[in-house]
This record gives C-alpha cells, sequence and structure tokens, in this order.
C-alpha cells in the first residue's frame, strides 16, 4: 500500500465522534477506558457488527477479555448502553444501543445550557440593580428592591425595557419608582416589547410635549402591582 492511499484511507475511514462527548465524556461519568470501550462499540457497528463479543472488543484494546466484559456490564448497569433485540428474516438478534448515552448527553446539554442562561439572567438582575443605584446616587431601599424583583420576576419586563424606562424617567427629570413603574405599564399596555420600540414611543412623547397635568387618562384605569411608597417625599 502506497503512503498516498494510506493517508488517504485514515482520511475517508473515521468513525464520527459528537465533539460534545468528547469534550464531556468525564462529565457523564466515563472513565478513559469506558469512554474508549464505547467509541469501539460504536465502531463495530459502523462497520456493521452490531454485537461484538468482549473478545471481539479485547482484540482492539489493551485490556483483558473479562475486563471488557466487566466495563460493558458497567455501562449496562449505569445506564450508558442497552442491549436490544431486532427481528431480519424473521431471525431474532441482538443488538447494543447507544441510545441512553444520547440520552445522557442531551440532558446534560440542556441542564448546562439553562444553567448559563440562569447564570447571565442574575448577572443581568445584578447589573439592574447597580444601575439603578448609581442614578440614584443611593441603595434602593427594601421597598425599591422588591418593586424591581416584581418588574422582573412577576410583570416579566426585560431589563433592557427596564433600563430604557429608568433612562426616561432620568431624560423626563422624574427619578421615581412611581414614575417609571407608570412608563412600563403604559409601554406594556401599548405593546412595546424591543429596545427600538420603547425609544420610537419615547421620542414621539417628547415630541408632542405631552404635559402630564393636562394629559387625558386613558379609559383603562390604571392599577399598581406593585408596592410603592415615595421616598423623594419622605
Amino acid at each position: 500500500m502506497k503512503k498516498e492511499q494510506f493517508i488517504y484511507l485514515q482520511e475517508t475511514g473515521n468513525v464520527s465522534i459528537p465533539v460534545l462527548l468528547i469534550n464531556n465524556y468525564s462529565k457523564l461519568g466515563l472513565k478513559e477506558e469506558e469512554f474508549m470501550m464505547i467509541l469501539h462499540v460504536k465502531n463495530f457497528k459502523q462497520s456493521g457488527n452490531h454485537f461484538p463479543t468482549p473478545t471481539e472488543l479485547s482484540e482492539h484494546m489493551s485490556i483483558s477479555t473479562s475486563a471488557c466484559t466487566t466495563i460493558l456490564r458497567g455501562l449496562i448497569q449505569r445506564g450508558f448502553l442497552t442491549i436490544e433485540e431486532s427481528e431480519e428474516n424473521t431471525i431474532l438478534f441482538e443488538n447494543y444501543s447507544l441510545k441512553p448515552l444520547w440520552d445522557k448527553l442531551y440532558t446534560y446539554f440542556i441542564q448546562e445550557n439553562n444553567k448559563k442562561e440562569l447564570d447571565q439572567s442574575k448577572q443581568a438582575d445584578e447589573s439592574l440593580y447597580t444601575i439603578f443605584e448609581n442614578e440614584f446616587g443611593r441603595p434602593l431601599s427594601p421597598f425599591e428592591c422588591e418593586t424591581l424583583a416584581i418588574w422582573i420576576d412577576q410583570e416579566d419586563y426585560d431589563p433592557v425595557i427596564i433600563k430604557a424606562a429608568l433612562r426616561e424617567a432620568v431624560m423626563s427629570g422624574k427619578l421615581n419608582f412611581r414614575y417609571i413603574d407608570r412608563i412600563l405599564f403604559e409601554w406594556k399596555k401599548s405593546g412595546i416589547r424591543t429596545i427600538e420600540q420603547a425609544r420610537n414611543h419615547a421620542k414621539k412623547f417628547r415630541q408632542h410635549k405631552v404635559n402630564s397635568s393636562s394629559k387625558q387618562e386613558s379609559n383603562e384605569e390604571y392599577k399598581r402591582k406593585v408596592p410603592f411608597y415615595n421616598w423623594l417625599e419622605s
């Protein structure tokens, strides 16, 4: 066999291994020998042998047949492999299934992704509190912290929208939670969900220079859903 042919075979005759599995097999609880066993099982299945014996597996590894048997048994007991029965031309035969492994990998991926999103959300919330305290020039009161938490958790306002409402209050010279809450209420009622929509709405509001004292009240009664204490008048 020429070197070019050898290199070609190495390039084309490979077993497909998900990068996600390579990077996280140890976090799933797999040891190196167990991981290699799974790869060999996968390779045999890809080659058409769906139920390799421990002896066949041992011939491709540096461990004994009995060690292969022990590892296979452990992988099955721990839910990384299963043995399924299939039928072909009325003949029943057994095969190894890697579905439990992919199920574990998927669950791990979803959990890690959810954890990452939760961490990002937590960081965003903490950043939001810091921004408010910087604008107010003081630590937020317990009531103000509770109001901010309600906006995020119960009213489900996007932190970006809350920041936009805060900026609008600063520009209007009405830096208090009651005014910010009123802005958020009006935006929600108007279907404003993005920062661009909020900017356009605020721009139109300032262009018309509608005086808050002469502004007609909406037909829909405004009912506060958050606790409020006017700290500026205390």
